[in-house]
């Protein structure tokens, strides 16, 4: 009898730590990739359960500006998306805030099948049939990338397409499209005839210096659960560090979670393999951990969108982000 009462005791117990949990949403800016393994790892490892926080949905995106209204309005607590392009929603008042710039550098670049064209230059894609998505994060990139080499979008011709775009590309009715060299460029590839059949030419390799995607959440959010943020990002930080020591286990863990993925978790491993020896590290990250961010990066990456008219209004730009949690977080230092 007295082991009965014991085991209902801690199934009480149990039952009001779960309840207990803060319950919050993630939205992603887009179907899931590789750079979306930290919220699953998180997840299926239990950081953060053992932080104290039930993530009771992982919602994909329709994109990055998407991603910012609705994390913006309530509609989720968390998200991940392109931060210039966050930049862009804060001079519009969306009141959102980046938490962590998981790709230091930014992963957009000009993709073109190589059979087709080759792009070794900014000035390659004058007179092409460009794919563009007008409300993505992508569109935000190439008027400023075309700007910041002194061009202008009456230097190519446009269609607009819808995602996945991609598909454009590969069927012909296209000749380029912005994306994401850690995204689109191993699924491309895969269905283009493997490594060597895309011609990539990178952003950052070509003016385009700014962050890529990454964590944020409301104002809201820091202004009245700020303790909730901060244990949000020690188990994110903690996943992050995971995802980069184990690509295939990320991948993995992916699948288990998203099974209709299964087909793609070579793809998966890719994508976080590309964002390891491209994007997630940086002098700052080295010197203060993964995810880092600074003042003098958020105004370089504010100064190009506000040069080349891609943000209309000038921020300000400590509003912009938050490094603190980062501070609390104790981050992978490489």
């Amino acid at each position: 009898m007295k082991a009965l009462s014991l085991a209902a005791a801690l199934a009480v117990l149990v039952s009001t730590a779960a309840s207990a949990a803060d319950k919050v949403t993630v939205q992603l800016d887009y179907v899931v990739r590789g750079n979306h393994a930290m919220f699953f790892v998180a997840k299926k490892k239990g950081y953060f359960e053992k932080q104290g926080i039930d993530v009771t949905a992982i919602q994909r995106g329709t994109g990055s500006p998407n991603a910012m209204r609705l994390v913006g309005n309530g509609n989720a607590d968390f998200g991940f998306g392109d931060l210039p392009t966050l930049a862009v929603a804060r001079s519009q008042d969306v009141p959102v805030v980046a938490l962590s710039a998981v790709n230091q550098h930014s992963p957009l670049g000009m993709l073109a099948l190589s059979k087709s064209h080759k792009l070794t230059k900014p000035q390659d894609l004058k007179g092409l049939n460009i794919g563009v998505q007008p409300s993505g994060s992508t569109y935000v990139f190439l008027k400023a990338f075309l700007a910041v080499n002194k061009m202008t979008m009456d230097d190519i011709k446009q269609s607009t397409v819808n995602p996945p775009y991609e598909n454009y590309l590969l069927l012909g009715r296209v000749d380029a499209v912005p994306g994401y060299i850690d995204a689109e460029v191993p699924e491309l590839e895969a269905k283009a005839g493997g490594p060597g059949s895309l011609s990539i030419m990178q952003g950052s390799d070509f003016g385009y210096a700014v962050y890529g995607s990454g964590l944020f959440t409301s104002e809201k959010m820091i202004a009245e659960k700020s303790d909730v943020v901060q244990r949000f990002v020690n188990a994110y930080t903690q996943a992050f560090a995971d995802v980069i020591k184990s690509p295939q286990e990320a991948a993995d863990i992916i699948v288990e979670m998203n099974p209709e993925y299964a087909s793609k978790k070579d793809v998966l491993v890719k994508q976080i393999e590309a964002d390891v020896e491209h994007t997630f590290f940086s002098p700052d990250t080295k010197a203060n951990g993964i995810g880092w961010m600074t003042k003098d990066a958020w105004e370089k990456t504010t100064k190009i969108l506000l040069d080349q008219g891609a943000m209309k209004q000038p921020i300000k730009v400590e509003a912009a982000f938050d490094d603190k949690y980062l501070k609390g977080a104790n981050a992978l230092k490489r």
